[in-house]
């Protein structure tokens, strides 16, 4: 049996570039939107050549990784940047039932298994953290709701608590349509009676199950949760129809 074997060569340093900038992508050390830093700054610290790194960039923008902006440096693409999420954040918002079942849809998929991982490995800050959060929200409650953005940065917590960059870099790559989608659904759920007390019990129940390191318990409770909010605001749009732009 004959192998056939491919010579070795060194690699280019634009290639050593493209290669440390794409991990620190994967890592999530550099987040979708994010500006990176200058060809001078980034040939200073890496100890290169300014041709070899304007090489490397040349390459990740055609490899769909960064984008240039006129003037304004150059930065991690998104694929919800305005190109896109402005038709599709304009759908969430006219309360388009099919958009905001999509998106929710997501975001159970996304969010039980951050939940079930947060629930092992939150740190001691992220746990005082989402204790904050919840009391704020428990405090706005009191006067009829709390704030789409305390909602927001609560699962966006959980999330990060997952410690999978790659479940952090998809919510940060969805990040508007997520915001919108909270916004929309609390300001449904704050018109009906009732509802305002069994979503902070369920957020306090997603709470104590991560805090108890009971990693099953607040899959199923973030589920339960998204579960409520995806049938209930499909019947509530049902009942009203969507708005018309």
């Amino acid at each position: 049996m004959t192998t056939v074997f491919k010579p070795i060569r060194p690699k280019k340093l634009s290639e050593e570039i493209v290669d440390q900038i794409k991990e620190l992508i994967s890592r999530g050390d550099l987040g979708p939107g994010q500006r990176i830093p200058s060809e001078r700054e980034l040939a200073t610290a890496l100890g290169v050549s300014r041709p070899s790194v304007r090489e490397a960039i040349m390459v990740l923008e055609a490899m769909g990784f960064l984008e240039s902006r006129q003037g304004g440096g150059t930065f991690v693409r998104s694929l919800a940047d305005v190109t896109m999420a402005d038709p599709l954040a304009n759908m969430v918002e006219r309360r388009d039932p099919r958009m905001l079942h999509a998106l929710t849809e997501v975001r159970i998929g996304l969010e039980t298994w951050s939940a079930y991982l947060a629930a092992k490995r939150a740190n001691k800050e992220e746990l005082e953290h989402l204790r904050n959060l919840y009391s704020t929200m428990e405090e706005q409650a009191k006067n009829g709701g709390w704030d789409p953005e305390i909602d927001f940065q609560f699962h966006l917590t959980i999330t990060a608590a997952s410690h999978n960059t790659l479940q952090v870099h998809v919510l940060n790559t969805i990040q508007n349509l997520f915001q919108t989608t909270i916004m929309v659904a609390l300001g449904e759920f704050y018109s009906k009676e009732g509802y305002i007390d069994l979503l902070l019990n369920h957020h306090r129940e997603i709470l104590e199950a991560i805090e108890a390191r009971d990693p099953n318990r607040a899959r199923q409770w973030m589920l339960e949760h998204l579960t409520l909010v995806e049938e209930k605001l499909a019947l509530f749009l049902q009942k009203e129809g969507p708005e018309t732009a």
